[in-house]
């Protein structure tokens, strides 16, 4: 009897042992609830991922037990914004369109690529009519021939000094 007696010890101290050791294990990692969170590993604590709504929380292990923060959605901020930019482009197309009557004649449809290119022909007023573009007269053109001759010869001066100084002095 004594060994089946010791056995059973042995067999509760067993058994103890795997139940809080579970239970240690359990409190090493915040729940799963039946596999509904899918976890990772991340700095000191966890990444906890909801597998119904996508939702992402950080899970940190303090002195009160574990907790779990929501993690900033940017697709949801940006899909609030996509909305309500949506949103203010129906409602500004619904402004204008009440402010500006439809133009009569006025069609929506585009041109052909043939006809955008087409230019119109010319009216007969319009068709003799010349460009007459007035030439320069002469004291215009001694004006420029002038303004040409003085810059050739400062910059022929300027080449002169350059080469002076090169030299030093002598040419």
């Amino acid at each position: 009897m004594p060994i089946a007696m010791s056995l059973s010890k042995v067999s509760l101290t067993f058994a103890a042992t795997v139940l809080l050791g579970g239970a240690a294990i359990a409190q090493s990692a915040p729940d799963t609830e039946n596999g509904r969170y899918a976890l990772s590993p991340a700095g000191d604590g966890y990444l906890r991922l909801d597998t119904r709504t996508g939702a992402v929380s950080n899970c940190t292990n303090s002195n009160t037990g574990w907790a779990c923060y929501a993690v900033p959605d940017e697709r949801a901020a940006m899909d609030a914004e996509i909305g309500r930019l949506q949103a203010d482009n129906d409602r500004l197309k619904t402004e204008l369109a009440a402010r500006e009557p439809t133009i009569p004649g006025k069609t929506d449809e585009a041109l052909p690529k043939s006809d955008q290119l087409k230019k119109p022909e010319p009216k007969t007023a319009e068709g003799d009519r010349k460009i007459e573009i007035p030439l320069p007269s002469d004291q215009d053109v001694d004006r420029v021939m002038s303004f040409l001759e003085r810059a050739w010869r400062r910059l022929v001066e300027m080449a002169n000094r350059v080469q002076r100084d090169v030299n030093g002095g002598k040419i």
